[in-house]
């Protein structure tokens, strides 16, 4: 027997047996990682199709770093990688969400998801994917915080209106009930509270924001300096006032002064010339939104949630059942319009959800408490 096939015949079993294989749970983990990252690549591909120029762009090189993720644990399972794994029920749900809506909701959650990534604990991964876990929760946080600025105003007088439609006419129809009158004059308590305050809330929506949007243009920087600088004097003006009372730096200031009175052949800094007297088009008026907007928003809003406690009574029912009804139907209405502003804010759906119904059924049990003992007072 030659020295070569001695020393083979005394290997180990585990050497004869390769690397050492990968225990099941090691297996389960990473098999559900992979089909993760296929998911969340597909939701960035899905979401890049309704984007354009450079949204798209970031959202499709986002899919490229979940494929580099992909293909790390394609190489760790082998031969174990076998049929493809469904995602968890998340990412399944932000897929459904990215092919039919595509909008900052989807946005919202996958910045939720990506700042949960479990990468950073996990001892298979590495520190290269934790930290573009990191940085993808960034980016897509930029591109939600472009969708939530585009819906900042309308959707602000939006979740306020129903809400305090919601509540203000619950708590109202538990304390005219609580006293004792008629279920009929209950209802036309609730009829009367939802017009009054629909009114109310889309008038003084439309006075909010038409006074902030005066407000903003009043600070807008006019073009008078273009016109006045040829003739001022050289050396005494007031020019530079101007520049330093909008917040330029001296160096900057008198940069432009120079540029205004023409004595500046070209720009040795250009840096200092980048801002200029006017805003562009897209200014602070985008994130208030308009005051009819915002009016007809509050107005539509706080109607259609001030008429679901109202809703039992319309349909015949009256007394405690009615009530139970109401305050079953206006919890429901709470808790979404609760998750909603939980899903565009990227914080907890249910958390959110829970203290609108907290607020919202507390403030009508108060009410409620209020109407008993008016009731008995005037009994």
């Amino acid at each position: 027997m030659s020295q070569h096939a001695r020393s083979h015949s005394h290997a180990t079993p585990q050497e004869a047996a390769g690397p050492p294989q990968p225990s099941a749970a090691n297996i389960k983990r990473w098999r559900q990682y992979l089909a993760d990252e296929r998911a969340e690549a597909a939701v960035y591909r899905d979401l890049a199709q309704n984007r354009q120029g450079e949204e798209r762009d970031i959202l499709l090189a986002l899919a490229e770093a979940e494929g580099r993720h992909e293909a790390h644990w394609l190489a760790l399972l082998g031969d174990h990688a076998g049929k493809p794994k469904r995602a968890s029920a998340r990412s399944r749900f932000l897929g459904f969400l990215a092919r039919h809506f595509g909008s900052v909701f989807v946005l919202a959650l996958a910045q939720r998801a990506e700042g949960r990534s479990p990468y950073a604990k996990d001892p298979n991964a590495t520190e290269a994917m934790a930290a573009d876990e990191q940085i993808h929760e960034e980016v897509v946080r930029g591109l939600a915080t472009r969708g939530r600025n585009r819906l900042a105003g309308t959707f602000r007088a939006a979740v306020f209106g129903a809400n305090d439609g919601l509540v203000s006419n619950l708590s109202l129809v538990m304390g005219m009930a609580a006293s004792g009158v008629a279920s009929s004059v209950v209802l036309l308590s609730g009829i009367a509270g939802l017009l009054a305050g629909a009114m109310s809330m889309g008038a003084g929506e439309f006075i909010s924001v038409r006074s902030q949007r005066e407000l903003l243009a009043a600070t807008r920087p006019t073009q008078i300096t273009l016109a006045a600088a040829p003739k001022l004097d050289l050396e005494h003006n007031e020019l530079l006032l101007v520049y330093l009372a909008r917040g330029m730096s001296r160096e900057a200031a008198e940069h432009r002064v120079a540029e205004r009175m023409g004595l500046l052949s070209c720009d040795c800094d250009p840096s200092l010339s980048l801002q200029p007297d006017l805003p562009e088009e897209e200014d602070q008026h985008e994130a208030v939104g308009t005051a009819w907007g915002a009016a007809l928003s509050s107005f539509c809003f706080f109607a259609s949630g001030a008429i679901v406690p109202i809703l039992p009574f319309l349909f015949g029912l009256t007394g405690v059942t009615a009530l139970v009804v109401a305050g079953v139907l206006v919890g429901t209405a709470l808790l979404a319009t609760g998750a909603a502003v939980g899903l565009l804010s990227g914080t907890s759906p249910l958390t959110r959800g829970l203290r609108q119904l907290a607020i919202g059924l507390g403030a009508a049990a108060i009410t409620y408490l209020l109407g008993l003992l008016f009731g008995t007072a005037v009994g």
